[in-house]
């Protein structure tokens, strides 16, 4: 141990004695106020002042430890969740966008394929199940509607669909001038060419429905902005069928088949007829597209310019889509078959033919194959499959009742036995257009719902003119 110097002790020594005596001075006053504030007290808040002091330290640490507690467990919840997002969006990624989305059947399990149905020659596959989605409650029916009518995809019992719902509700069609039921086809669709329209006659167009080909922005000049696009596609292979029985004369004069057609196309197939665009790919050029298009910039622009498409090999549950997407009932798209053939106008192909289809109307086929795809899974998303189920199975009793009721032989008939010649379809080509007979007893609302039911698309067609423009000639032009 270090000592100091005897003088420097004598000296420090000398100093803390008095200091000392301070601190001790000022602690014995303090202590003794405290004594005398407690003293001065009940001795009942003593007794309490010391219970309590003690009990709250304890609840005091307590909650402490409970607030660390519970912050932990957070920390430990938002890190779990975040690991089990990251894995879904994981494996999300990996099967959503590299998943095959096959096509035409019904099935109950996760994915099948049924390779011994054939539509058109094609194996019918289709994806299975999801959960639909919940309809939101103040969905509302949709007024402003725009319809691409394509050719040969049974768009005329759509178009008598649309014409029925508005006429009953007396909203206004966008029809071509002089009661015609073309916008100038196969000319590129013009807003100029809607009677009625340059000269702001219709304030509003609610629907447009006619056959033209198709100019997105054109139509927008005429439509609302709230307005609900929509168009039907056919498989290429059955469509091209009906194609060659229906415009047979026109541009398939020089073959006795469409067997000897295919056979060798280019010999045949002569683009300075007028109507050559019938032969190939007409569904592209319905929807504004030519031969040289590709495939995926058409895709992508009928997925931007249309909210829904339909396909007609399905066109019960197209119906039911569209009901759907447009808040209707089932009342307002039950129908009957528009200018359908009868069977001796249609032709079994043979398995050849089908393959040498899809390679001539290769740009139809890579569309169709596209669309079928988005149609299914529109299906499992707005709708469900059980509820597709039960929904078709109501439209298709709807649509048996309604004929029971409204036809004379319960069905469709040749139009040599078709007996008011006023409600004959028009006769085009090889094919054999079916029409209706109406039940003489029916009378009063229900012979007008039977009778728009039946009627042809140029009759009804000129009706909604005449109604729309009582005072414009039928050889007039667009105003």
């Amino acid at each position: 141990m270090i000592r100091l110097p005897r003088r420097l002790e004598t000296l420090l020594s000398g100093f803390w004695t008095p200091v000392g005596t301070m601190i001790s001075s000022k602690r014995k006053k303090d202590k003794d106020q405290r004594c005398f504030f407690w003293s001065s007290i009940p001795s009942i808040i003593r007794w309490l002042k010391g219970r309590l002091w003690t009990r709250l330290r304890f609840v005091w640490l307590g909650l402490m430890l409970l607030g660390l507690f519970c912050v932990a467990i957070q920390l430990l919840d938002v890190v779990r969740l975040s690991r089990k997002n990251e894995t879904l969006n994981e494996i999300f990624n990996k099967n959503f966008f590299n998943m095959k989305f096959p096509f035409n059947k019904w099935s109950d399990g996760a994915l099948v394929s049924a390779p011994g149905r054939v539509m058109d020659g094609e194996p019918s596959t289709r994806l299975a199940t999801r959960p639909a989605m919940q309809r939101v409650a103040s969905c509302q029916p949709k007024r402003h509607i725009f319809f691409l009518k394509t050719h040969k995809t049974g768009s005329s019992t759509i178009q008598n669909i649309l014409y029925r719902y508005g006429d009953s509700r007396n909203l206004t069609f966008a029809l071509p001038p002089g009661k015609q039921n073309q916008f100038a086809y196969p000319d590129m669709f013009s807003a100029d060419f809607v009677q009625g329209f340059l000269s702001k006659f219709i304030p509003i167009y609610h629907i447009m429905c006619n056959h033209m080909r198709f100019v997105p922005h054109e139509v927008n000049k005429v439509m609302p902005v709230d307005t609900f696009h929509f168009s039907i596609l056919r498989n290429p292979v059955s469509m091209m069928e009906s194609i060659f029985m229906y415009f047979k004369a026109e541009i398939f004069q020089m073959v006795n088949s469409l067997d000897e057609f295919l056979a060798d196309p280019g010999k045949f197939y002569n683009t300075s007829l007028p109507s050559s665009y019938y032969a190939k790919n007409l569904l592209a050029f319905d929807f504004g597209f030519n031969e040289m298009t590709q495939a995926q910039l058409a895709i992508s622009l009928i997925e931007k310019n249309f909210d829904l498409i339909l396909l007609s090999d399905y066109f019960d549950e197209s119906m039911i889509l569209l009901k759907n997407a447009l808040c209707w009932t089932l009342d307002d798209v039950v129908s009957f078959k528009i200018n359908s053939r009868n069977n001796d106008s249609r032709m079994k192909l043979h398995p050849d033919t089908i393959d040498k289809i899809k390679v001539w109307n290769s740009l139809d086929w890579k569309i169709y194959l596209h669309f079928n795809a988005t149609f299914w899974r529109k299906v499992d998303m707005m709708v469900g499959q059980e509820r597709m189920k039960q929904e078709v199975a109501m439209l298709k009793q709807k649509r048996e009742q309604l004929m029971k009721t409204c036809l004379l032989e319960g069905g469709a008939v040749d139009p040599s036995q078709v007996k008011e010649q006023d409600m004959t379809p028009l006769q085009y080509g090889a094919a054999v257009i079916q029409g209706y007979n109406l039940n003489p007893e029916l009378k009063g609302p229900i012979r007008k719902q039977c009778l728009g039911l039946i009627t042809p698309e140029l009759q009804y067609t000129v009706a909604l003119y005449e109604k729309q423009f009582p005072s414009i000639p039928s050889n007039g032009t667009a105003i």
